[in-house]
Parts: C-alpha cells; sequence; structure tokens
C-alpha cells in the first residue's frame, strides 16, 4: 500500500511575535515520523511524509496514496483536529483514526464530560466559565482543578490547577482566559493515582453511540485490544509539580518519564478500567485506536473518573503512553502502527 504519514511537525509550525512558549507542543518530532514511516515500510508498505497544512491538497492529489496515516493535531480553532480527516473524507481518501465528529468532540473536554455524563460514565463534577463574574455552582466542593477547555498535552495544568478556595480559582481562571482565549473547564479534584489505557481495533459492526440498554459488557468491548494500565510514578518526580501529571513533565521531562506499567491493579479494577475504556471508546465514536485517562480516587477506594479521551494519542516509541503500555503487552512498536493501520485498512475493505 502506499501510505501517507500526515502529522504536524514542531519545526514546520507557524511563529509570530508574542506566540505561547506551549504554543505547539502537542505537535510531533522528526523522530516520530521518521519511526512511524520505518515501522510502516517494515509491514511492507510504501510509506511518505505529508505536513498537515495548507499544502496538503495539492500533495495529497499528486501523491495519490491508497490510505492516509493521520496523525495531524491541526494549528488552528477550535475543532482543530478534524481539520485533515474533513479534507480527506472530501477527497473520498482513507484515513486511519476517529473520523471528524469524535475528534471534534474530543477535543472540546467539556462537550465531552457532557457526553460521558447522559451515559452515566463517571467523570468529576464540573462547570464552564466564559466570565469571570459567573456563580460558582454550590454543588462543587473545593479542591477543584482547573484548565483549558480545548487544549492537549496538559497545556495550561500546572501544580497551581489545583484550588483551594474561590479566590484562588479565580484567579486561575482568569490565567486561562489571558493566556489560552477560550472558557476555563472548572471540575472536582479527584485526589490520587493517575491511570491511563490505551486500545487498538474496532468495535464488531453496527453500533451506535451509546450504551447497550441490557449492561452487556461483551457488547461493548467485542473487537477491542486493551492494552495494560499505564500509571505515572509521580513519586519519581519534584514535589513542586503537585502530584499533578503536568505539561512540564509530558514536554520538558519527556525524556525522563517514570511510568509503571502495567499499574499494580487489582483484577477487579483492571477489569472496571478496561470496561469504561471500552464505553468511552464507544460512546464518543473513536475509530481503530485512542487511550482514556482516569484518576483514582484515593478518598473512595480508588474509584475511578474519567477525565479525558485522547483519539490522536501520542506515538512516539519509548515514551507516548500508548507505545509504553503496547510493550509492556508483548508488542514491538511495528506491530502496534501496523494493527492500527490494518485496522483502518479492514474498515475500508482496502
Amino acid at each position: 500500500m502506499r501510505v501517507a504519514v500526515l502529522a504536524n511537525l514542531k519545526k514546520n509550525a507557524p511563529t509570530w511575535d508574542g506566540m505561547l512558549s506551549d504554543q505547539w507542543d502537542d505537535l510531533d518530532s522528526e523522530k516520530t515520523i521518521q519511526s512511524l514511516i520505518g515501522a510502516l515500510n517494515y509491514g511492507g508498505h510504501e510509506a511518505t511524509f505529508l505536513e498537515g497544512d495548507m499544502s496538503l491538497y495539492d500533495h495529497l492529489r499528486a501523491l495519490k496514496p491508497d490510505i492516509c496515516f493521520n496523525i495531524c493535531e491541526g494549528h488552528f480553532g477550535d475543532a482543530r483536529e478534524a481539520q485533515v480527516p474533513a479534507l480527506l473524507e472530501m477527497l473520498r481518501i482513507p484515513y486511519t483514526g476517529s473520523r471528524v465528529m469524535a475528534l471534534a468532540l474530543a477535543l472540546d473536554k467539556p462537550m465531552t464530560k457532557r457526553i460521558l455524563t447522559y451515559h452515566g460514565l463517571p467523570t468529576p463534577p464540573f462547570q464552564v466559565f466564559e466570565r469571570l463574574d459567573e456563580p460558582l455552582d454550590p454543588a462543587l466542593v473545593f479542591p477543584l482543578f482547573v484548565k483549558p477547555s480545548r487544549e492537549g498535552t496538559g497545556m495550561g495544568v500546572m501544580a497551581d490547577s489545583i484550588v483551594h478556595d474561590e479566590a484562588e480559582m479565580r484567579a486561575k481562571v482568569q490565567k486561562i482566559f489571558d493566556r489560552y482565549r477560550q472558557p476555563a473547564l472548572v471540575e472536582r479534584f479527584i485526589d490520587g493515582r493517575e491511570v491511563t489505557v490505551g486500545l487498538v481495533g474496532n468495535l464488531v459492526l453496527p453500533v451506535a453511540r451509546r450504551l447497550p440498554e441490557d449492561g452487556n459488557a461483551s457488547r461493548i468491548g467485542d473487537g477491542l485490544h486493551i492494552f495494560p494500565a499505564l500509571e505515572v510514578d509521580m513519586a519519581r518526580y519534584p514535589a513542586e509539580e503537585g502530584g499533578i501529571y503536568s505539561n512540564r513533565l509530558k514536554v520538558e521531562l519527556a525524556e525522563d518519564f517514570h511510568p509503571i506499567c502495567p499499574a499494580p491493579l487489582r483484577p477487579d479494577q483492571v477489569e472496571e478500567l478496561n470496561w469504561l475504556t471500552a464505553a468511552v471508546f464507544r460512546v464518543i465514536g473513536c475509530l481503530d485506536v485512542a487511550r482514556v485517562d482516569f484518576r483514582l480516587d484515593v478518598l473512595d477506594n480508588d474509584r475511578p473518573y474519567i477525565l479525558e479521551v485522547n483519539p490522536l494519542p501520542g506515538l512516539s516509541p519509548g515514551i507516548s503512553d500508548l507505545c509504553i503500555e503496547a510493550a509492556a503487552d508483548g508488542w514491538s512498536y511495528e506491530r502496534l502502527i501496523n494493527r492500527i493501520l490494518d485496522e483502518a485498512l479492514r474498515r475500508f475493505c482496502l
């Protein structure tokens, strides 16, 4: 197969005076792209990198790929991760990963939480602030956690995201307004372990974006391969990080990552996390690959709460959560990447 690897490289991203220091933290490195191309070539494909910018339309028409391996984060807009898939659908070119609606939905954390809440899936109670003077929902009890509504890679997440009173909360909300120019998501802070669960595969068709009314777990997970859970060993990081898997840990300290995989969990905890991961994959409408992030509430017998879902998980070998989880499951990087591609090929009957 002729495969176009579509991504946004940090080195190719637009720059301007006064841009944020973390503006492009969620974009990819050349090393990641080279690893993807190597893995796909190893699988017998002919892989070519294309930058997911304004030149992509012409380059796709010239290359005429059989399928695209898409990891584009996009540059601008509330639904930036959905822009390249929308173009591919217009051109009727098959691609890996989730489609337009799921990508747009998952980037919007409050909208994702509304969907999870509708389906009765556990996510921390929350409120979205568009104005600083909005009254705080009396149902929200401190400590709370404040972060941007539509960013990835932990952007805007740091130790001071945990707030203990209304003055701290409003100061942090104002910081989000000033820095990211978007609404602030305020949710109950879940004190406890941070765990993430990745998966590849697709639910056995046909499926809808709802949970089965009869609660049949096999109907949620059929067709999915769920990797061992990964826990971030926060004890290995400086105390000033506040026990938070922050942007600094994900970017500046990425090469000094301290994961525990498989995470030390009881069999019943693993079963529940896997069920919740499959349920989130279903109701958000993910395809081929995803990762779901949890916090385990230390005050409630480690009850899991869903923080967010990432339908475009990082694919940097040895660094990204999903790659570490796959390795812990005995998968090589080449097997992981080609399995993602194969899932898409099956969907498009190629």
